[in-house]
């Protein structure tokens, strides 16, 4: 299991993963869940590095998708774990479908991923689900 909470061989029951599935995007389309992704697009816009990790917020200087929002908050992320979304969405405001998908999309790796081709698949995610005024 990855820190998203997502498994390979999902047992499911159809029907509990069709409501979770429409729990992650209403927490997408929600105000809290837009006003997270439009603060995460301009968090990774203004990395001077545009290098993401994988399966933490922050370690050694780096961050994955989340973590930058954490620094552009300002937030001390070294008392949350990263493996626990309750925790997570609680520290960022918003509902846990939407931290295990960000971490889930943020961790996945399709493949071998430099940490750069990891930035550009987060920002290109983000922005395809940020909804226009």
């Amino acid at each position: 299991m990855s820190r998203s909470g997502y498994v390979e061989d999902c047992d499911m029951e159809q029907w509990a993963l069709i409501r979770w599935r429409g729990a992650v995007m209403s927490a997408i389309r929600g105000r809290r869940g837009q006003a997270l992704l439009r603060e995460m697009r301009d968090a990774l816009d203004a990395m001077p590095d545009k290098r993401l990790i994988a399966k933490s917020l922050d370690k050694d200087g780096e961050r994955c998708a989340l973590g930058c929002v954490a620094v552009a908050r300002g937030m001390d992320v070294s008392k949350i774990d990263p493996e626990d979304p309750e925790q997570v969405a609680a520290a960022f405001g918003v509902a846990k479908a939407l931290v295990c998908e960000i971490a889930y999309e943020n961790d996945d790796d399709y493949g071998p991923v430099k940490p750069e081709g990891r930035w550009r698949r987060m920002r290109n995610w983000v922005e395809q689900h940020i909804i226009s005024k």
